[in-house]
């Protein structure tokens, strides 16, 4: 099958969704293959940085010591010094709920260790284990980077989904960031478009469109 433009794709699956009263999202579906999942240097996790951004707002959280959480909470959604995250690592349920609402994590390195060992049941299988920051640094620009970007996991499956935007944005930014993300996921793959089977994209509600 020829390749066809992202635009003309993005065009195509707007066009045969209908339209629904909520903010639809658009997703991108990659099937790998050729790839032995089972090995985990063939499975894609990464956070992808859109240039467009995701359409809606991406919500970060940082763990960090109070001067650090100074810093961050003119930009970041949530911040939380070492007393406040003792506090919800003895509470379990409040501990699911946030990292459930929560997209990103950040968290100065140093507390890291404790983060990983009293947190990380909850965290790891979300995929959302923090990304360290130096002791002391300006976490500005990464929190800016996280707000516009997407987490591509594969885990152990041949298929996997991304959103790439939403309906109400116009359908070339849409595109960027596809191509964006497909760049990225094919820089991680052993054989780069050779492991890819194929490529869809839809709205969360409407048909797939087949990209490759």
């Amino acid at each position: 099958m020829a390749d066809r433009s992202s635009i003309d794709v993005v065009t195509e699956s707007l066009q045969k969704a209908p339209e629904r009263k909520f903010p639809e999202t658009v997703e991108i579906a990659i099937n790998v293959k050729d790839l032995d999942l089972s090995v985990p240097k063939n499975r894609i996790e990464d956070e992808v940085p859109l240039p467009n951004g995701r359409g809606r707002n991406v919500t970060v959280a940082l763990f960090g010591t109070p001067e650090m959480c100074q810093k961050a909470k003119s930009i970041a959604d949530i911040v939380m010094a070492p007393a406040q995250l003792e506090e919800l690592m003895k509470d379990k349920k409040a501990a699911k709920k946030l990292v459930d609402e929560v997209d990103f994590f950040l968290a100065e390195a140093p507390l890291m260790p404790t983060i990983g060992k009293r947190l990380g049941v909850v965290l790891g299988p979300r995929g959302k284990m923090p990304r360290p920051v130096p002791p002391g640094g300006d976490p500005t620009n990464v929190i800016n980077a996280m707000k516009r970007s997407v987490r591509v996991r594969s885990k152990g499956n041949r298929t996997f989904h991304a959103p790439v935007g939403t309906r109400a944005m116009p359908p070339e930014q849409i595109a960027q960031n596809i191509d964006a993300l497909l760049t990225r996921v094919l820089g991680k793959l052993e054989r780069g478009r050779n492991n890819v089977e194929s490529v869809y994209i839809k709205t969360s509600m409407g048909p797939a469109v087949r990209l490759w």
